[in-house]
């Protein structure tokens, strides 16, 4: 009898370690452990534990949706432990403990919300399974990459299993030109569900093979029918694979009379000091004698960080660097700050030869806490604005486009760089290179290694070049391949000058959008009815 309750009670407690821990090894895939190639293998413990479930009727079973806010927990909680880079906030004149407790605030609530994505997820796969080995891998899939879809739609998101892959697996990121981020999800997610059914079948069938059989009888599940499984997850890896290394190996065409040499500047101006008048000297200094050095050097173009001279634009004329501008007459990317009303945004501003600001681009994904209050009528009285100016930040207006004198180019400014339909709509009309503006500086390397990961994706789903320019690294540029032709070291300044190739090209991506998404959908729905 204790026996028994023993078992009964030591269950639920297996299934939750085993869920926690293969979330953790999901969550060692990225910077800064880098274990892409878990991946493969790590939701498929989570999988198993599921069609466990589902064939018990033991009320002791831990329920889905406990086991899979598991697993989310542990996927986010490691992937996204670059969050506590931001303690302490006294760059913000937030003190220590208070700065202690938003951290800790933050590292909860983006671990649970991880959590609660893969628990949604759970939930429905074992309230939609049928019993059908197939049938669960496409309703796995499908599911899993609608609620990417839905959760990157929101103001919060960053870590798509498609940039576990990345920088590391080039080849696969290709798969990205196709349908986005999601063909690269939809390929891992179906891969472990496989591997997943494959054992979960030969441990049945194993069972089967220790019972007592007459001598008559044959075993109720074919060999070909377990080890298919197997064979798709194997014909799966390798065709992905190989179309994805069919489009790598695609030719840039690199045609001189396209070809555009752009600068950047990575001015390393501590986040403590950024606003106040020494930092603001610094990056005065940093950047004017960075440009001209960078013009020196025949420059076409020159890109700045998010918020690299941290004032108002209608500022800018007055300042040493606008100066230089006018001097030499190159164009300058210029990370600053807008208005809009009583409120501001943060902006990259076009300012050619003249000193005239000719276009802006405001951003549009902010940050929680760090650039804006969630629900500030309950919290703002709690938490005390973040904000380096007096004023509220507020984002800018979805599908922007940003002209400049060498045509159409997609931005993204710092956090956006996760958001992939930005990227698309950009370039779908018309933009024909990217250009990163970030400010990583509060975090830690892991986090700007992740966001040099995000924008690698982009290039790649865009076909474009891409140029990062960051206050402290890793400013890089990129190719469409998803090369990385230059990085920067960390925590340095830094000036350095690539020649880039505008392309006017579109992937089907870019055309048609996520339309692996629909086609999912469809399949999904026919195969729960049908089957």
């Amino acid at each position: 009898m204790l026996k028994l309750r023993h078992q009964k009670i030591s269950i639920p407690i297996i299934y939750y370690t085993l869920s926690l821990l293969s979330g953790i090894f999901m969550g060692t895939t990225v910077a800064p452990i880098g274990a892409w190639f878990l991946a493969w293998v790590s939701l498929a413990t989570l999988w198993i534990l599921l069609i466990k479930i589902t064939l018990k009727t033991d009320k002791n079973y831990p329920s889905a949706p406990v086991l899979g806010f598991i697993w989310g927990i542990g996927y986010h909680g490691v992937a996204l432990s670059w969050i506590t880079g931001i303690h302490p906030m006294d760059w913000l004149g937030v003190p220590w403990l208070p700065s202690l407790t938003i951290t800790l605030f933050c590292w909860a609530f983006i671990s649970l919300w991880g959590g609660i994505f893969v628990s949604v997820w759970a939930a429905l796969m074992v309230r939609l399974d049928r019993g059908n080995p197939y049938l669960r891998v496409l309703i796995g899939t499908t599911l899993w990459c609608s609620l990417e879809s839905l959760w990157s739609a929101g103001p919060l998101w960053w870590s798509s299993l498609a940039y576990t892959q990345s920088p590391y697996n080039l080849v696969i990121l290709h798969l990205g030109q196709l349908s986005g981020s999601n063909t690269v999800t939809a390929v891992i997610v179906a891969f472990n569900g496989f591997i997943a059914e494959y054992l979960t079948q030969r441990r049945e069938d194993a069972k089967e093979e220790r019972k007592p059989h007459p001598k008559t009888s044959v075993s109720s599940v074919p060999l070909w029918f377990v080890n298919s499984h197997l064979i798709l997850a194997t014909t799966l890896l390798i065709t992905s694979h190989f179309i994805g290394l069919i489009l790598y190996s695609n030719p840039l065409n690199l045609t001189p009379n396209t070809a555009l040499k752009i600068g950047i500047i990575q001015g390393n101006i501590p986040n403590k000091i950024k606003v106040l008048p020494q930092g603001f000297h610094l990056a005065m200094t940093a950047y004017t004698q960075g440009y001209l050095n960078l013009t020196n050097q025949g420059v076409q173009a020159v890109l700045t960080p998010e918020s690299s001279i941290p004032i108002f634009a209608r500022d800018l004329p007055q300042t040493p660097l606008l100066a230089a501008i006018r001097e030499r007459g190159v164009i300058a990317w210029i990370g600053a700050f807008g208005e809009q009303g009583s409120s501001y945004t943060n902006s990259l501003f076009t300012v050619i030869n003249n000193g005239e600001i000719t276009s802006r681009y405001d951003k549009s994904k902010l940050v929680p806490l760090g650039e804006y209050i969630p629900f500030e009528n309950i919290l703002g009285g709690i938490v005390q604005r973040l904000s380096p100016l007096e004023a509220h930040q507020v984002p800018g207006q979805v599908n922007q486009i940003f002209d400049t004198p060498f045509g159409k180019v997609i931005i993204g400014i710092c956090y956006e760089s996760a958001f992939t339909e930005n990227f698309r709509y950009q370039a779908a009309m018309g933009g024909q290179f990217i250009l990163s503006s970030s400010n990583d500086a509060h975090y830690t390397p892991a986090m700007a290694n992740q966001h040099h990961a995000q924008d690698i994706m982009r290039a790649i789903e865009t076909d474009k070049w891409a140029v990062r320019a960051t206050n402290t690294g890793y400013s890089a540029f990129i190719n469409p391949h998803g090369e990385t032709l230059w990085k920067s070291g960390y925590n340095t300044y830094e000036t350095h000058a690539e020649t880039i190739y505008p392309r006017q090209t579109q992937t089907l991506y870019v055309r048609w959008g996520d339309w692996l998404m629909i086609v999912l959908l469809i399949l999904g729905f026919l195969g729960w009815v049908f089957l």
